[in-house]
């Protein structure tokens, strides 16, 4: 039997396979425990990632090549370049800003980059780590985005970049925050890791910024288990992030090629003597942050059922927000802007100031009952003491911030929540709000 047919015999066992450890499992009210999010996939994703592992590439191959190119055309954008984790498209992107490559316009150490304290900390973390300073604005109860019309308050002669994530899968107020970047020649970061295909005056989110940057993993709107990426329209900068990924080096050949350049032992660069081989030439102090061909595989086949995704989100979310009308008087209920079309991420809820119950009763309540939340992340991330010994300003008050470390959580949304486990949601949930 030849490659091709052991291939093939191998992907039929796969999908036998699949059907036997994966079955569906039965929900059980009370007993099930109800996840906020999840993988969701089928035998395409572990045909791929073994018809990889078959290959024993290891590294980035052919499978990370197809999902960059798909990738990029569906947010019809030039560049995608792949990497390990969100996480680490937050860091290559700040640092892509700080190389000398992009002359005046590099970020340089103690510039300020303006962002929110309500979020994930990697998204900051990524400032911090390059010797910059955030600046941080208050967020809109509702939409959990930057209030927009204080962006300029936070502005100085050191601004050099707004670096702000689309909270939950709901866009931020692109065109005042896009005017102020175009007044004040910023560079603008679109952190997309809780906002895939969501959209902003029918055009795709990621698509505003100068880089933006995805993540990929499994709570996330399509999963490759960790995995990240960033797009760019601009060769400078797609340059850069390829080569802060990949250890700072200033030669761009795919893995397991040579002289791509034409150039590999006749260039001069830096001090080093003239035909120094450019494939150890660099021109960054970088890191190894690149993406196995098996994660790729997995995201290939996730590609493909992304639209079904979406809607499967935004549907659940509505089932929420038509349960959770009638108890407005206790909750904020999340807020749209008028141009946006949410890609969601969760259902956000806020506690009302006099609501006779606190947050920790009610996720308690649910947590008791076999049904996951979760807070918004850091909550307010000046009071972690991650950031006791950091360097940063405020501009104004983060009243919303503190509100939000305090009285918010959400609910899943991902497709693995059927309506049964909805109207359990619901039912638990009338339970203990019928109480007051």
């Amino acid at each position: 039997m030849d490659e091709i047919n052991i291939r093939k015999k191998i992907s039929q066992l796969v999908k036998r396979y699949y059907s036997v450890k994966f079955k569906k499992e039965k929900f059980i009210p009370g007993q099930t425990k109800i996840r906020y999010s999840g993988r969701v996939f089928d035998e395409k994703e572990i045909i791929n990632l073994v018809s990889s592992s078959l290959d024993f590439w290891l590294t980035a191959g052919r499978f990370a090549k197809e999902f960059e190119n798909k990738f990029a055309r569906y947010h019809n954008v030039k560049y995608c370049c792949l990497t390990n984790s969100g996480s680490s498209a937050n860091l290559l992107a700040i640092s892509a800003l700080t190389s000398n490559k992009l002359g005046d316009k590099r970020l340089n150490p103690n510039d300020e980059v303006i962002t929110v304290a309500a979020g994930f900390p990697t998204t900051i973390a990524p400032i911090v780590q390059n010797n910059l300073i955030p600046v941080f604005v208050d967020i809109e109860l509702g939409t959990y985005n930057i209030i927009a019309d204080r962006v300029e308050e936070a502005i100085s002669e050191r601004t050099k970049a707004i670096f702000i994530a689309h909270t939950l899968g709901n866009p931020f107020d692109i065109e005042k925050i896009l005017k102020i970047k175009e007044k004040y020649n910023l560079w603008l970061i679109e952190d997309i890791c809780d906002a895939l295909g969501a959209k902003y005056d029918n055009r795709l989110v990621g698509t505003f910024g100068g880089i933006s940057t995805f993540s990929f993993y499994p709570a996330h709107h399509i999963t490759m288990g960790e995995g990240g990426a960033l797009l760019t329209n601009d060769t400078q900068l797609y340059k850069n992030i390829c080569s802060f990924r990949d250890w700072g080096r200033d030669c761009w050949c795919e893995p397991g090629h040579n002289n791509t350049c034409g150039k590999r032992f006749s260039m001069q660069l830096g001090k080093l003597p003239k035909g120094y081989d450019h494939k150890f030439t660099y021109s960054h102090l970088g890191y190894n942050l690149k993406i196995t061909d098996m994660q790729a595989a997995v995201g290939v086949a996730q590609l493909k059922k992304l639209d079904r995704f979406i809607l499967a989100r935004n549907n659940n979310f509505r089932k929420y927000l038509e349960f959770f009308k009638q108890y407005e008087d206790y909750f904020v209920l999340p807020k749209i802007l008028l141009k946006s079309s949410p890609s969601w991420f969760g259902f956000p809820l806020t506690i009302k100031d006099r609501t006779p119950f606190k947050r920790n009763d009610f996720v308690t309540y649910l947590d008791k009952n076999k049904i996951d939340t979760r807070m918004l992340f850091a909550g307010n991330m000046i009071r972690q003491p991650a950031f006791d010994n950091v360097r940063y300003k405020v501009i104004g008050n983060l009243n919303n911030t503190d509100k939000v470390m305090n009285d918010t959580f959400w609910f899943g949304v991902y497709p693995g929540l059927d309506d049964n486990q909805l109207e359990y949601i619901f039912e638990k949930s009338k339970e203990f709000l019928v109480r007051f």
